[in-house]
């Protein structure tokens, strides 16, 4: 089956817009009682479930034979070939508190290959888009990463684990050494927002570690597509669902991600 990955893309855009005007009208109105926690510091509402349906139903015309890898799991059929990966609203803590930064991610992937991406960020209503091989937007304006090229001069980006501390004294130790020796970090509470801000060259670099794909799929794209690299910390390939991740700009990414590993990965044979 061929695609038009560039007119799905907009198509996808519009149906993202639509359902970020319903979760704006949300906001506000969830009351304690009404948010659900799936494990610990890890929450959703109906707003998220919602706005999953909402995308479902719009993305399920586009591509027919494509399955549904989705946050809230309100739909989970596996395609053979086609897979919608989506996340309804990245940053739900964010949303519950009040806090002005959340975003829908929607990747479509083809076998093992993400060949459109777009993450539209609410409150700014800025949405980043890319399709395979057709360059990187924010807004139908062209964007690129930052031209940085060196880790001393670069302002990054990352997630604090919120349940998974299995690593904790590696990142705090990391996190530690990023604070000395970049222009600072900072934790935004959305990777797709993280990943997003890399490829527009808003932030040179972003790391972080229990990702699910449909944080990342959407993001990962973009930023190749506006020049940027990607990887798990070892270097590899494994990060859309290996639960881990590096991305920044092509020129710093060997010095940012050999860092990562050395204090992530310490007995890794590429750490120096």
């Amino acid at each position: 089956m061929s695609l038009n990955y560039e007119h799905i893309c907009r198509e996808v855009i519009a149906i993202a817009i639509h359902t970020a005007d319903y979760i704006m009208g949300e906001r506000g109105r969830i009351m304690a009682e009404q948010v659900e926690t799936k494990g610990l510091n890890d929450f959703v509402t109906r707003v998220d479930k919602n706005s999953e349906k909402m995308l479902i139903d719009g993305l399920e015309k586009l591509v027919p034979d494509a399955g549904f890898i989705a946050e809230e799991n309100t739909k989970s059929n596996k395609g053979n070939v086609h897979n919608w990966i989506i996340d309804p609203l990245d940053g739900t803590t964010n949303f519950i508190h009040g806090l002005p930064c959340f975003c829908i991610s929607i990747a479509l992937m083809q076998n093992d290959e993400v060949v459109i991406g777009v993450v539209y960020e609410l409150n700014q209503k800025e949405c980043f888009y890319a399709w395979k091989n057709g360059g990187a937007f924010l807004n139908d304006k062209p964007i690129q990463v930052s031209t940085a090229t060196r880790l001393k001069d670069s302002l990054l980006a990352t997630g604090f684990p919120y349940y998974d501390y299995k690593w904790l004294d590696e990142y705090m130790n990391l996190f530690k050494y990023f604070m000395k020796n970049t222009h600072g970090v900072r934790r935004l509470g959305s990777a797709a927002a993280d990943l997003a801000y890399v490829a527009a060259g808003r932030l040179e670099g972003f790391y972080e570690y229990s990702l699910k794909a449909w944080d990342v799929a959407a993001g990962v794209l973009i930023v190749t597509e506006a020049g940027g690299k990607v990887s798990d910390f070892e270097g590899g390939n494994n990060y859309i669902f290996g639960q881990e991740l590096v991305c920044s700009n092509a020129l710093i990414f060997e010095e940012f991600q050999l860092q990562v590993c050395k204090f992530m990965k310490p007995n890794h044979s590429n750490a120096p």
